[in-house]
């Protein structure tokens, strides 16, 4: 082994000699790229080899080229590359060649070997790094996209991406993300051919020599990728998404009519075809000269197409009456109340067929739950309070058991102050099942802390702690003891905190906020801070290495507390942790004891 490092160094020598002479690098940055190597050498030579080693090494020789790079840079040199960067690429090249070839799976390494070859333009490289990582990683779409994409768009050959998308399709005959992106390039190639043909024709030169197809240059390689993929891959996203990549290019308007056919054929109940052909009415028109065209005109105009979508939407909800039409419906009148217009005449054009299509929706029972909060709200920012206050009730009739509902109308209620807050509560505690009602109890009581007596907010708080489960009532032991204290002073919070001690579960922030409270009163009792760190330990003992911690703190800067009690807290520590928790905790002691935590 040692003889192969010392070849392996040998064979630096020639580079860092050339380093050297023509003044990049001191003699003494010399020996210490040598050792830094050697010991690099030295790691990577073990029978048991370790990625990290192969990963530090390759991440030193990216960095000593970037300072060459930088040092060449500054001294204005850029002679003897080939004997200087060429030695160092041919290095890492090979480096990661044993690295890859030792963890073929780890995909991360052989894109970084991409990315590696990309940065310093191994060209020649990367194409023999994308064949063997392809050879190993068929089964990852997105790799055979990244090698088709440089092929394409780095080495300018759509033969080869064209090539690389056909074998990636033999191992993914159903992928969509392929058949986008393999349409998509053929569009590319075909809109580049277009252009040199127009260039030669405006240079005037025989064009007998270039073969430029009528059927490539009007997109015809794409339409049958398109048509074989429509066959294998059903769904309307797929048949959006394939038109999308088509409107890029000014030269597929038949290509795209062939689609909309295809799309309102095949799909016509799919919501989102009608949501495309909808929004479509908002595009058509757009592209029309705007020169001479006063700001009403504008206005008129947009609100004409908003008309023309609407009236596409009003058809879709008559012929797919759905949650998911009436969503789409609802979803595009809300971007275009949304957008900024300085016409208040539009605006509330906007608003009022906002409203008017949820009320439809609410009508036909068919508003999903989500969308009955964003009509609230619009309603209450319009100031029709009224609306809102009835819709928000409709909403709780209709999803009787939703959490969020319930929550909307009462805060709908409690922002416009009404009277009927505490029955609403009540109706909403009936109907919702006590699991899951932690919002609503949690929302009620901090509505009590600012509107009911004190007496009111005590009773609402104990009568919390019973109706919600013992995994929810943790919080509202929390929150009662925090109201407590504010409202009750120290002697109150004491008495509350041994009573509600007798019921589990609890959490740690239970304990720790009795901890925090008894430490604020002016003659804090190291007694008391025992008492409930050792009921704290009773719960938490074997899983929270701090509470230990703590604990032997408190006993040391404590004025009354008991230093010579710290050995046998370390020691019960000690037996009740559990697994990892035993050295996590002997390391912090140790550094409470030097003074570093």
């Amino acid at each position: 082994m040692a003889e192969r490092i010392e070849q392996r160094l040998e064979d630096r020598i020639p580079e860092l000699e050339q380093l050297e002479r023509v003044g990049l690098f001191t003699r003494k940055e010399i020996r210490a790229v040598l050792r830094k190597a050697s010991a690099l050498e030295y790691k990577i030579q073990r029978r048991a080899l370790r990625k990290e080693d192969f990963i530090n090494y390759i991440q030193y020789e990216v960095n000593l080229l970037e300072l060459i790079k930088k040092r060449r840079a500054r001294i204005g040199y850029s002679f003897k590359k080939d004997e200087i960067e060429h030695s160092i690429l041919h290095r890492v090249h090979s480096l990661f060649n044993r690295a890859t070839g030792k963890w073929k799976d780890d995909v991360q390494l052989w894109l970084s070997h991409v990315a590696f070859c990309k940065q310093w333009n191994s060209k020649h490289q990367l194409s023999k790094v994308f064949s063997t990582m392809l050879a190993i990683h068929s089964n990852k779409p997105a790799l055979w996209i990244m090698a088709a994409k440089w092929e394409m768009e780095t080495r300018l050959s759509s033969e080869s991406a064209r090539h690389l998308f056909l074998r990636a399709l033999r191992f993914h005959p159903e992928c969509p993300k392929l058949y986008q992106e393999y349409f998509r390039m053929e569009l590319m190639h075909a809109e580049k051919q277009r252009k040199e043909k127009k260039e030669f024709e405006q240079a005037k030169m025989d064009l007998g020599e270039f073969n430029y197809s009528e059927e490539i240059l009007n997109g015809e390689m794409a339409r049958i990728i398109y048509r074989e993929a429509s066959q294998k891959i059903k769904g309307v996203e797929f048949q959006l998404a394939v038109l999308s990549i088509a409107k890029l290019f000014d030269f597929t308007q038949d290509l795209q009519k062939e689609i909309l056919e295809s799309l309102q054929t095949k799909y016509a109940d799919d919501p989102l075809t009608w949501d495309y052909m909808a929004r479509r009415e908002l595009e058509l028109g757009s592209l029309q000269p705007a020169e001479n065209t006063t700001k009403q005109k504008k206005v008129s105009e947009m609100a004409q197409r908003e008309e023309r979508c609407c009236a596409v939407f009003d058809e879709a909800v008559r012929a797919v009456p759905t949650e998911d039409m009436w969503k789409c419906y609802i979803t595009c009148c809300l971007e275009r109340y949304n957008r900024k217009t300085n016409s208040e005449e539009l605006k509330q054009k906007r608003l009022e067929r906002t409203l008017s299509v949820f009320s439809k929706a609410h009508e036909t029972s068919l508003l999903p739950e989500a969308l009955y909060q964003q009509w609230v709200r619009l309603l209450l920012d319009s100031n029709l309070s009224e609306k809102a206050v009835e819709m928000a009730e409709a909403a709780t009739r209709h999803f009787s058991q939703s959490v969020e509902m319930w929550q909307m109308r009462l805060q709908v209620l409690m922002q416009l102050e009404r009277d009927d807050v505490t029955p609403c509560f009540e109706e909403a505690i009936k109907h919702v099942k006590s699991k899951g009602a932690l919002p609503l109890w949690t929302l009620w009581v901090e509505w009590s802390e600012g509107t009911n007596s004190k007496e009111d907010t005590e009773a609402l708080y104990q009568r919390s702690l019973h109706a919600t489960t013992p995994a929810e009532s943790v919080t509202m032991k929390e929150m009662y003891l925090d109201w407590t204290y504010r409202n009750g002073g120290y002697k109150k919070v004491k008495k509350l905190f041994t009573s509600l001690c007798e019921n589990r579960p609890f959490s740690l922030d239970f304990f720790r906020k009795m901890i925090q409270i008894e430490k604020e009163q002016e003659s804090c009792k190291m007694l008391h801070l025992r008492e409930y760190y050792e009921r704290a330990l009773r719960e938490f003992g074997s899983t929270n290495t701090d509470l230990w911690l703590d604990y032997i703190k408190e006993e040391l800067n404590h004025p009354q507390g008991k230093p010579e009690n710290c050995g046998s807290i370390h020691w019960r520590a000690m037996k009740m942790l559990q697994g990892d928790l035993v050295e996590d905790f002997i390391s912090k002691y140790t550094l409470l004891q030097t003074g570093h935590l």
